[in-house]
């Protein structure tokens, strides 16, 4: 029976207009990276420094989270801690009903897709619109982002021109970007200018000046956290770092590995709301600290690199897996690579368990991650631990493998069983069907190696003896 991960993969492989709309912007988004870090012994400098930097902040994540508190709460930002996304969800909502928000504008943040935090807003009647275009653009049709970095990329410019005119009934010249970005750029002012509440993620926050660091290109992410009135900012605890010196590092490998700039157009530093003499800004920021198994995961010296991530989708631009399916067929917040590994660890292995196999091991996105993760050994660990904890459940697999133990144990069993294997090797075998699917089945040798080394030593002997 084919699992809806299964069903979804085989669709975006059907799809050829998907499929050459990723190879094209994975092709373009590789080059612009090696162009960036074409100096190979800079590149590695830097990636062992900023691989330093994020283990020390992992390794020192209680420490500097209460500084980060402190220091925002001494800076007048308000600090909020959630458990969960659902904590997370009911404080954003508490603050956006103390202020009888029923506008709410987002920058760019994957925590908040986290959370599902636009769906849980809109149940309560609080209408919250993307400023971000590509998630502007996923919005509107109705999508999740398919790209941690660039949402809508498995669209391609003829798509976004039908799709406006759909659904804004708005016509523009097809394949002219500058265009879609003007219908785009006039609808969202709009919201800025009347909106109750802006909400952000956040990309580093610094300890010990309990500042908050915004990444951005288009101006949206600055522009939703000055014009309203409040500003609540989502960050995943892990995003804490314990000063500004390191930030630089921390920087220049993200925007490289991103998007292949050397620095990126807007990098915003917020630490206070809007204080007596300064004309904008918003005049409440709070900072929502969410868990949802960061915490756990810090504690497992396995696993706890997983946290380093800088959210730069370098490892899905190098994923042949990812390259050919695209986001959407992960049917997880974060798809990818970093998906394989998040998602299992966030929503246990029952739920996102199945990611785990959409991995051929060829460890692209290990040598591509700017901060050093092993995200092969990562993705082996977590399968091994989603083995373990099936194998209580006696399911094929489980039996095929135990099976395979005993033979390999007994020298006999082995002996039978590959004489078995060379008694009916000319049998069509078709399992299993997610091998066979796509490759030749091998077939056994006439005689095992044993038992060929058995007889060139009798005819060795044979010889001799004449």
């Amino acid at each position: 029976m084919k699992t809806k991960f299964s069903k979804r993969i085989e669709l975006a492989l059907a799809d050829s207009q998907l499929r050459m709309n990723f190879r094209g912007a994975m092709d373009f988004l590789r080059n612009k990276r090696q162009l960036a870090f074409n100096d190979v012994e800079e590149w590695q400098a830097l990636r062992k420094k900023g691989a330093a930097i994020r283990q020390d902040a992992i390794q020192r994540l209680p420490e500097l989270l209460t500084q980060l508190e402190h220091q925002c709460q001494q800076n007048g930002i308000q600090v909020h801690w959630a458990e969960d996304g659902n904590e997370a969800n009911k404080i954003i909502l508490n603050i956006a009903q103390q202020h009888n928000a029923k506008q709410v504008i987002k920058g760019k943040s994957m925590a908040t897709e986290e959370i599902e935090l636009n769906d849980f807003l809109e149940k309560h009647e609080i209408d919250c619109i993307e400023s971000d275009m590509g998630e502007y653009i996923v919005q509107l049709d109705n999508e999740k982002p398919s790209h941690i970095i660039m949402p809508a990329i498995h669209k391609n410019t003829a798509q976004i021109t039908d799709l406006f005119e759909k659904k804004l009934g708005i016509s523009t010249p097809s394949g002219d970007v500058d265009a879609l970005i003007g219908v785009g750029r006039r609808i969202l002012r709009e919201r800025f200018e009347h909106a109750d509440i802006g909400i952000s993620g956040v990309n580093f926050a610094i300890a010990d000046t309990g500042t908050l660091c915004l990444v951005e290109n288009e101006g949206n992410g600055r522009l939703s956290t000055t014009a309203p009135p409040v500003h609540i900012a989502l960050m995943g605890i892990e995003k804490v770092i314990p000063n500004i010196q390191v930030l630089p590092t921390l920087q220049r490998l993200l925007t490289r590995s991103a998007t292949g700039q050397h620095i990126t157009s807007y990098l915003n530093l917020i630490s206070s709301p809007r204080k007596k003499g300064e004309l904008d800004g918003p005049k409440e920021v709070h900072l929502v600290l969410l868990d949802n198994g960061r915490a756990n995961i810090s504690q497992d010296e396995k696993l706890q690199s997983t946290l380093a991530c800088i959210r730069c989708g370098a490892c899905m631009n190098h994923c042949p897996v990812y390259t050919r399916i695209g986001g959407h067929a992960y049917g997880s917040t974060y798809p990818g690579p970093i998906g394989q590994v998040v998602m299992p660890q966030i929503k246990g292995f029952k739920q996102e368990g199945e990611l785990l196999d959409a991995c051929s091991l060829n460890g692209a996105c290990g040598e591509a991650c700017p901060v050093e993760i092993d995200l092969p050994e990562l993705i082996r660990t977590l399968r091994h631990r989603k083995q373990e904890s099936s194998s209580t459940c006696w399911s094929k697999e489980v039996f095929i493998w135990f099976v395979w133990t005993k033979i390999h144990l007994h020298p006999w069993l082995y002996r039978q069983a590959t004489l078995l294997m060379a008694v009916f090797r000319t049998l069509n075998l078709n399992y299993p069907k997610g091998w066979t699917r796509t490759r030749t089945m091998p077939k056994a040798a006439k005689m095992s190696l044993h038992r060929q080394v058995r007889e060139r030593s009798k005819t060795k002997k044979k010889k001799e003896n004449e």
